[in-house]
């Protein structure tokens, strides 16, 4: 369903496109967190320290296409906001044209290089071949994740948010019983997690295109409008490469953070891999909030609306702010029945060890939250860069003191040096913000 959010109610706006965002990254989300916990549980602790160690690889990539994605969205949302329906169907085909070309030398690039990139982070032998070759399968599907990003991005940017995630749930609910199937059934182990995952991606991307053309004439592309425009791919990839880099330098720094953890032996591998999923979970709806954010001022920028743009960013931090007491609590609550979906209870010293970490981090995830908040911002009225920069910032001193903690402390040193780069990244963002409120909004 279109949305104009031009006009009428600001939190409900923020909200209803919020929620299924978060729903979708939350599927999103499930597909690797599934795969992780039936292969701790039917394949072993090795088996699961080895899906840990490639899916920092894996997210790189993927954050780098969600990037691209992020950055036409802009864009779509400019042109929607603004009534230029023709300008939004020639950015749409120009994202997808390029698409097909990018995702191509991604899954070359996966085929040649995985071996290489998980020796030189330091994976152990016992488990480098089973990384290997469940980082291998996974990169072959990268083809329907770009597509399905990307046409999910063109159907949120009108503010559709709800469509792609009936899709996500249906893929991920088919992930989970393929990997009941294949891992838990046929024990294919980490081999049958990449093929269950490969499945639902490209089930996800097959069921948007279908519907695009049979529900959204607006998105609906025919063979005329199959064109790539010069001047918007330049402009998409002047967005959305900023955006790209922004997206893969948290993963670049988690492939870093896992060099560092590597060396202190199976239990903390693992535990760490279990640790991720639930911080994952955890930063997914401060980062839809923040998407919602993003279209909402988007949209709004582009229909030269400014005191919607100033309202949209105040009332999204007080969603953010009002998430947090959630997740706090949640995690507060329930840090160890979550460990243990991931092993066998008797696993006591990988338990106790994530354990330690959520009890700092339920509390340091306020300052991601604020963070988010204000990217959304920057996003929605086109400012790459800050984010961009802001990024590197929080990613440099988080792996500066990951280096220097961990060592003496474990991975409780992690949840330390994310609070640190995170209070550094609002010291550079925040004063971004009241210039812009000055000069930019106006006010």
């Amino acid at each position: 369903m279109i949305k104009d959010m031009t006009k009428g109610n600001i939190p409900k706006h923020l909200i209803s496109f919020s929620i299924p965002l978060i729903l979708g990254n939350m599927f999103q989300l499930t597909y690797n967190a599934v795969d992780s916990i039936v292969v701790g549980q039917f394949s072993g602790r090795d088996a699961l320290a080895a899906v840990g160690t490639a899916n920092p690889v894996m997210n790189i990539v993927i954050l780098g296409i969600t990037g691209i994605c992020i950055g036409a969205s802009v864009i779509m949302s400019e042109f929607f906001g603004a009534g230029e329906y023709e300008k939004l169907k020639k950015e749409i085909s120009t994202t997808l044209l390029f698409g097909c070309f990018f995702s191509l030398l991604i899954v070359i690039f996966g085929l040649i290089f995985s071996k290489g990139i998980l020796s030189l982070l330091g994976v152990p032998n016992e488990i480098l071949d089973s990384a290997e070759i469940y980082l291998r399968i996974i990169f072959i599907a990268m083809p329907f994740t770009y597509l399905y990003n990307a046409i999910a991005a063109a159907m949120r940017s009108v503010g559709d948010s709800k469509t792609p995630v009936k899709f996500l749930a249906f893929a991920s609910i088919l992930n989970g019983c393929f990997d009941l199937i294949l891992v838990g059934g046929f024990k294919m182990g980490v081999v049958g997690a990449a093929l269950s995952t490969d499945i639902a991606e490209a089930c996800s991307a097959l069921f948007c295109i279908i519907y695009i053309y049979k529900k959204v004439p607006l998105l609906r592309m025919s063979k005329e409008d199959i064109k790539l425009d010069k001047y918007l791919l330049k402009k998409t990839l002047s967005q959305g490469s900023i955006t790209a880099l922004q997206q893969s330098c948290q993963p670049i720094g988690k492939l870093m953070i896992q060099g560092v953890i590597n060396p202190l032996g199976v239990d903390s591998i693992a535990a760490f891999n279990a640790v991720s999923r639930v911080d994952d979970f955890a930063f997914t709806p401060e980062q839809s909030i923040s998407h919602g954010m993003m279209t909402f001022i988007a949209q709004n920028d582009g229909a030269k609306n400014k005191e919607r743009v100033k309202a949209g960013f105040k009332n999204g931090l007080f969603v953010e702010f009002c998430y947090w007491i959630l997740i706090c609590i949640v995690i507060l609550c329930l840090k160890k029945p979550i460990m243990k979906l991931f092993v066998s209870p008797k696993e006591t010293g990988m338990i106790n060890i994530g354990v330690r970490y959520l009890s700092l981090m339920a509390f340091f995830y306020l300052l991601s939250a604020f963070t988010n908040g204000v990217q959304g911002f920057f996003r929605g009225i086109g400012n790459m860069k800050i984010t961009l920069v802001s990024t590197i910032i929080q990613i440099s001193f988080r792996v500066i003191f990951v280096y220097v903690l961990v060592p003496h402390i474990g991975i409780e040193g992690v949840a330390y040096a994310s609070f640190i780069g995170w209070i550094l990244m609002l010291v550079y963002e925040v004063p971004y913000y009241f210039r812009y409120k000055k000069n930019y909004i106006n006010c």
